[in-house]
């Protein structure tokens, strides 16, 4: 699709850049950056990108709604030039037959990734598909032809390859903010991806009660602990939350205490026995008035709710999986949170250790506090749930509410028997799911706006 020639001069870098290629072959670059400069104006994106090393071939791949694969040849393309650059300062035998092997590596991947686009591009357009061939060999005539035909349109812009993403039905609930439970409303928590705005997630409510434990479930890349950081506030979304009452976000110094979150990783020094590090922690996490007596009075107490009483002169380096996952919970449990938010609290345990581990956190519940959990083997332990989040990832990649409810809701929603189903419902079909994320984000979406219909 574009040159790659020998450069040799600051001039041939410039003109390179520019067009894509040197000498007389510029001229061939010329019309690729007319051609292109049209195709976008054609797909709603700004032509001025028409300009942009690199970064055009990205917009593209966007106009053929190929944007994974315009990441990877954007960057490829571009440690192609590098190579190029320094190819002439390279005197070494072994760097240059490493730089070889690179470079024939970089070609094959531009170039599979080149076909993907100028098919995405032919689908696009509803066009022929001996059109890839055009573009693979010719792409500087092809983009300025397909630029200057009345012909040949887009069948949709940019802009509507993410209207599914952003336009889809949304539960519209309005959060509830009584004095007691968790609310969350998120619109939207976005980052800043390869030149645009990129949607994480969006459009996530919902209302937890005062004592009961939840289960966050959705597949790899939804969204969960993008959820779970919005929720206490580490990064902080489009979102209103409300604790008890309170707004995480205006009040998070005050709230912070209220919140307790146990990583996926044991954060504790392996050097320090339990009790000591209970102590450490107590005089982090409580009001600066307790004193020592009471820290240590709460410590005996968090340590006795635990079973780590009887190790408590262990040091953490010698401590079984289990007993580090039961002190990084009590960690949290130090400060009396109302909230305690778990990510794979169970993960490296045995099935008797993890139902052990989870009891502990379904009295924790019944204490009158919000659990809410993340783990990968849920029908281990699912009785032990009341509510379970289902996020699912749309066919645009942005992580959405596909239910919130009892877990017999659940069931009876996604007709499934098993948290794992419903996973593999809403999973990707390249991931081996059954693709139905859309059905159910759109399916619970208008429930909800039915209920807030309703009053």
């Amino acid at each position: 699709m574009y040159f790659n020639a020998d450069v040799k001069s600051w001039y041939d870098i410039l003109l390179f850049l520019l067009t894509g290629s040197t000498g007389w072959y510029s001229i061939l670059g010329i019309l690729q950056i007319a051609g292109l400069y049209l195709i976008f104006k054609k797909s709603g994106i700004k032509p001025f990108w028409a300009f942009v090393p690199f970064a055009r071939l990205y917009r593209l791949a966007e106009c053929a709604d190929r944007e994974e694969e315009g990441r990877i040849l954007s960057i490829s393309s571009f440690l192609l030039f590098v190579i190029n650059v320094l190819g002439d300062y390279i005197e070494s035998s072994l760097l240059a037959t490493i730089t070889l092997f690179a470079i024939l590596a970089l070609v094959v991947i531009e170039l599979v990734y080149e076909i993907r686009v100028c098919a995405g591009l032919v689908e696009v357009y509803k066009t022929k598909k001996i059109w890839i061939v055009a573009w693979v060999i010719v792409g500087s005539l092809t983009s300025f032809y397909w630029g200057v035909s009345k012909k040949l349109n887009p069948s949709m812009k940019v802009e509507d390859f993410r209207k599914d993403a952003i336009e889809m039905a949304s539960g519209r609930h309005i959060i509830n903010k009584m004095d007691k439970g968790l609310a969350v409303g998120l619109q939207e928590r976005t980052v800043m991806e390869f030149f645009h705005k990129k949607y994480l997630l969006r459009d996530i409510n919902f209302y937890i009660k005062p004592g009961r434990m939840v289960l966050l479930l959705g597949g790899s890349g939804a969204g969960k602990t993008t959820l779970l950081n919005a929720i206490i506030g580490y990064e902080k979304a489009d979102a209103e939350v409300i604790l008890n009452g309170t707004n995480v976000y205006e009040k998070y110094r005050k709230m912070i205490y209220e919140v307790g979150f146990v990583p996926q990783q044991n954060l504790i020094r392996g050097k320090d026995t339990i009790e000591h590090t209970l102590l450490d922690t107590a005089k982090l996490r409580l009001p600066s008035n307790v004193n020592a007596k009471e820290r240590k009075a709460r410590v005996n107490e968090v340590m006795d709710i635990f079973g780590l009483t009887p190790s408590k002169t262990h040091f953490v380096d010698k401590l079984s999986g289990g007993q580090k996952r039961r002190l990084s919970i009590a960690m949290e449990l130090l400060s009396n949170p109302s909230l305690f938010i778990l990510d794979e609290p169970d993960s490296g345990l045995d099935g008797v250790m993890a139902r052990e581990l989870m009891t502990q956190l379904r009295s924790i519940a019944d204490q009158g506090k919000i659990v809410i959990v993340i783990t990968h083997t849920p029908d281990r332990v699912i009785d032990l749930f009341d509510d379970v989040i289902v996020l699912a990832k749309d066919s645009h990649r942005t992580g959405r509410l596909a239910f919130f409810g009892e877990i017999g809701e659940a069931r009876a929603f996604f007709e499934k028997e098993s948290m794992e189903k419903i996973v593999q419902s809403i999973n990707s079909t390249s991931v081996g799911g059954d693709g139905r994320a859309d059905e159910f984000v759109l399916k619970f979406a208008t429930e909800q706006n039915k209920e807030v219909a309703n009053g």
